[in-house]
């Protein structure tokens, strides 16, 4: 099982993922307390392992945006977060041919099957909330889950108390935590590895849909 630990935005927090190795660091782009600029994105690419893979987290972004930071080597993938259709999925994988991830705010199992069909490289199911596109701290039903059929990444509300329920509940591909692993809004190396640890030593848990364009 994969771990994204998303809103990275300190050089500490930096060399905290490179002594705890999780596979995904998440660069946040769109509005919110956790968005970095392009120039801080390009310097925690740079002092990053080179094993962790850097996902751009963007909301309703123009394409051209996305283009160019893709262009300039910082990003390993892409998160679109928004309310970007099955379109604008396709055209972010031509013009920047590295995956795509699309996050599904989770509201019933309708929103899961009408995902299934999407385009994207992989899902990302987080928990609905009507003024935010993420990062609200709480869970959703994870039985909604259940037949997604495809890989996918968890998302909301996972912490290290939780996760163990939650990787067994569904089998993802990947967990992805934020909040979960902050102290007064920041990242907590304490937290970060309680959370990694949980999820290594639940390596038992498979996943659901196995490798994926890896």
């Amino acid at each position: 099982m994969k771990i994204k630990i998303c809103g990275i935005r300190r050089m500490e927090d930096v060399r905290a993922l490179n002594r705890l190795m999780p596979d995904y660091a998440g660069f946040v782009f769109a509005d919110s307390r956790r968005r970095i600029t392009k120039k801080e994105a390009a310097a925690f690419r740079q002092a990053l392992d080179p094993a962790i893979r850097t996902v751009g987290v963007f909301v309703n972004e123009r394409p051209e945006v996305i283009e160019r930071l893709c262009e300039e080597g910082i990003l390993n993938a892409v998160q679109l977060h928004g309310s970007e259709d099955e379109g604008d999925i396709r055209r972010i994988r031509q013009i920047t041919s590295l995956p795509v991830i699309k996050a599904v705010r989770v509201r019933s199992r309708e929103d899961v099957r009408a995902a299934v069909g999407l385009s994207a490289d992989y899902l990302l199911f987080d928990t609905y909330t009507e003024r935010d596109y993420g990062g609200s701290g709480t869970c959703f039903d994870w039985s909604m889950l259940s037949g997604t059929g495809r890989p996918f990444f968890l998302a909301g509300g996972l912490n290290p108390q939780n996760i163990r329920q939650a990787a067994e509940s569904t089998r993802p591909y990947a967990v992805d935590v934020s909040s979960g692993v902050e102290t007064d809004g920041y990242k907590d190396a304490g937290k970060i590895e309680a959370f990694i640890q949980a999820v290594r030593e639940g390596k038992a848990f498979g996943t659901e849909g196995g490798n994926h364009n890896e």
